[in-house]
């Protein structure tokens, strides 16, 4: 190679495709990190359509991306939350559609009881918001159950611990419907558990519970996990059936005690709360029957005396019969006397008025004299009114003839009208040649007006008009 020539390092080494280069670097994540288990908080985690979990881990440097496939994600004994933390456990692997490595989780779990009890007091204040844990919600438990629903596990000592304390202290009928108490699949049992009892008929083939009893032993706060999910939370929520919960011991406290309708600090004493004890009710219906003894023995003494005095107080009744007897024989007697008497009087009474009255022929002949006076009186008084009004008549007659202007007429006035006889005071109403009517105190003639020629020439001097003129005026 001369000197001053470039030289072409690698020349001659074999290149990848971006995919070959993809697949070799996940090969060796893979094999490198088959197996790890990674302590972080979770965020943004989002389920997508198709059931896949993503989110984020992460811790105060770094971020890991992180999935959990479908077949995995129902499963997992803690679901992610925002700002959870927790131990996830998977492998790494790498997405060469976005260059960058993930975990694929396959088991994750709580991080720290503190974490837990984060989550638990979350979880809690959402559910208090809805009302889940409402006083108002709690329902009464039956004195005296006949049927008890429990709702654990068949093969622990809680069980046998339940059956033998009811047994000891009033034989009822029990079910038990096992689940598991601790772990991913606890939940979901507990909670078909509760639903299933609580959708049993009435009238089925096995009879409807009375009372449930939810109940575990012991453990950690992640041992009794299941118990603080929201399906079983929701589920005892739910229930028409009472319910009593008994979790753990005393001091251990879940989110179903909130919901339930009776707390149990332990499962032994949810046996006792649901039933009474044997012995006790014997003796206090001994106690009941022997106050009620006394109370029929003290009634019915009582109402002895009571009946003693009322006899010594009541008379014999013969005797007061023949009283009655004796007053009602004097009451017949005093009535027939006073009835006699009553119709003696009557008949006096009725003599005396027969004298007093006057016999019918009397009385017509006195009416008919009566009758004849008034019908003379009355013929009087008629042709009395008959003259005073023919004279009142007359003199308004003579009266209405004075007043009548005829009587003028007779004086030598005249009335001019016209053709329909209404009367004409003035020339001036009646046009030139006009017809008119002249009547005078023997009759009638009819004129002709000329013109006013009267109007044009001098008026000659004449005597002062009688005072029979304003007269004249004054008619009409």
């Amino acid at each position: 190679m001369e000197e001053g020539q470039p030289q072409n390092i690698g020349e001659n080494t074999p290149y990848f495709t971006i995919s070959e280069l993809s697949n070799a670097i996940k090969a060796t994540v893979e094999g490198a990190f088959e197996f790890v288990r990674v302590r972080a908080e979770i965020s943004r985690p989002t389920r997508a359509a198709s059931g896949h979990l993503y989110f984020t881990l992460k811790d105060n440097w770094s971020t890991l991306a992180a999935v959990c496939w479908k077949t995995v994600a129902g499963n997992l004994a803690v679901q992610p939350e925002e700002g959870l933390e927790v131990i996830a456990s998977g492998r790494l692997t790498t997405f060469a559609g976005q260059s960058r490595y993930q975990i694929v989780v396959s088991q994750m779990e709580i991080a720290g009881e503190g974490a837990l009890l984060k989550q638990l007091q979350e979880r809690r204040r959402q559910l208090a918001a809805e009302g889940l844990f409402d006083a108002d919600r709690k329902k009464k438990i039956p004195n005296m159950p006949s049927v008890i629903g429990v709702v654990t596990s068949p093969t622990g000592a809680v069980i046998r611990d339940i059956l033998h304390r009811l047994s000891d202290r009033f034989g009822v009928r029990v079910l038990v419907w096992g689940t598991l108490v601790q772990g991913p699949s606890a939940a979901p049992q507990v909670a078909a558990a509760i639903n299933g009892f609580d959708s049993m008929p009435k009238d089925g083939p096995l009879p409807r519970p009375d009372l449930l009893i939810v109940a575990r032993g012991g453990g950690a706060l992640e041992d009794l996990w299941a118990f603080n999910e929201e399906e079983v939370v929701r589920a005892v929520a739910a229930c028409q059936i009472p319910v009593i919960s008994a979790i753990g011991h005393e001091t251990d406290t879940t989110l179903i005690d909130f919901a339930a309708d009776l707390r149990a600090p332990t499962p032994t004493a949810a046996a006792e709360m649901a039933v009474p004890v044997k012995s006790e009710l014997v003796a206090l219906m001994a106690e009941l029957d022997a106050r009620l003894t006394r109370a029929t023995a003290n009634k019915i003494n009582n109402a002895s005396q009571l009946l003693k005095m009322a006899d010594r107080a009541l008379s014999d009744p013969g005797e007061l019969i023949a009283r009655r007897g004796q007053m009602l024989d004097y009451a017949v007697s005093g009535l027939a006397n006073g009835l006699e008497q009553w119709l003696s009087a009557r008949a006096l009474r009725l003599s005396n008025a027969a004298g007093r009255l006057y016999p019918p022929e009397r009385q017509l002949a006195e009416a008919k004299g009566r009758l004849s006076e008034l019908n003379l009186r009355l013929t009087k008084s008629m042709a009395i009114d008959f003259e005073r009004r023919q004279q009142a008549v007359a003199n308004v007659g003579r009266l209405l003839d004075a007043n009548s202007f005829e009587r003028v007429l007779d004086r030598g006035f005249a009335l001019v009208t016209d053709q329909r006889g209404v009367p004409v005071k003035r020339s001036a109403e009646l046009p030139e040649h006009a017809n008119a009517v002249i009547r005078f105190a023997d009759g009638q003639r009819h004129a002709t007006f000329d013109s006013d020629a009267a109007s044009t020439s001098p008026r000659p001097k004449s005597k002062p008009a009688p005072r029979q003129d304003q007269r004249q005026k004054d008619l009409f």
